[in-house]
């Protein structure tokens, strides 16, 4: 199974700010190791949830560089609440991780 992912989300009123480092390659399938291509290998899609209810949603390439971090705002979080991510990748590995919405400082 691929690395934890690293999530961080935190309030400012009512809008959680959140940050997601995904490990993951990324390979474009153009790069070479000594004289073959290294296969395509990359996130496909991204999912977010905010207590199991979907706020967050995208399809992506190989053009996203290794080990990318996403952020995005969602509105209408409380401290407590729970942020889940999930991405799969063009290999059908899949990876899901949640935190706690933290109170900003």
């Amino acid at each position: 199974m691929a690395d934890p992912m690293k999530i961080r989300a935190t309030l400012q009123g009512d809008v959680a700010d959140v940050r997601v480092l995904m490990a993951h390659p990324m390979e474009t399938g153009q790069r070479k190791q000594g004289d073959k291509l290294v296969p395509l290998h990359f996130i496909q899609t991204i999912s977010a949830q905010l207590n199991g209810r979907t706020v967050f949603n995208a399809d992506i390439s190989q053009a996203i560089s290794r080990n990318p971090v996403f952020a995005f705002k969602v509105k209408g979080a409380k401290a407590g609440d729970k942020i889940s991510v999930t991405w799969t990748d063009n290999k059908g590995e899949k990876r899901s991780d949640e935190t706690e919405v933290r109170a900003g400082s």
